[in-house]
């Protein structure tokens, strides 16, 4: 029962290479059926746009203001409603504040006016202050419940 097994072995100097599948030779389409997909660029928010350069330079703008009895940004506290970038490149912000008696009533929306005012590429701003809806801690960013151990 002590068979060898042989195994034959022949040396070639070259093999010939297998024919290459073609999308051609399957279906009926032109070579350049991707060529207008391939050219093709992801089109630019404007400017003034949620997601264009202008309107996110006003949102880190309103990053940067703080409420003065809570150290969170009034941009993530929920305290800006509405942002607005004319074609013309002015602001129109409406925001609120936590309650109609907060300390910063008067000043708050001058600021808010002299820092988007300040942002390059905007003309003008303009705060409207409302208090329909009224604010409440739902409106906060997950951020800034984080921040304030809300989480």
């Amino acid at each position: 029962m002590n068979e060898e097994r042989r195994i034959e072995v022949e040396e070639v100097s070259g093999v010939p290479a297998p024919p290459k599948a073609r999308v051609g030779d399957v279906f009926d389409r032109k070579r350049d059926y991707l060529e207008g997909f391939l050219k093709a660029t992801a089109a630019d928010a404007a400017a003034e746009a949620p997601g264009g350069d202008l309107y996110e330079a006003v949102i880190e703008a309103l990053k940067d203001i703080y409420d003065p009895e809570i150290p969170v940004n009034i941009y993530d506290l929920g305290l800006i409603y509405d942002v607005e970038i004319t074609p013309d490149r002015h602001a129109r912000i409406k925001m609120t504040l936590t309650t109609p008696h907060c300390p910063v009533a008067e000043s708050m929306p001058g600021e808010v006016e002299l820092r988007v005012g300040a942002v390059p590429g905007i003309g003008d701003a303009e705060v409207e202050l409302v208090w329909d809806p009224p604010w409440d801690p739902q409106k906060m960013s997950d951020e800034a419940r984080l921040e304030l151990g809300m989480l």
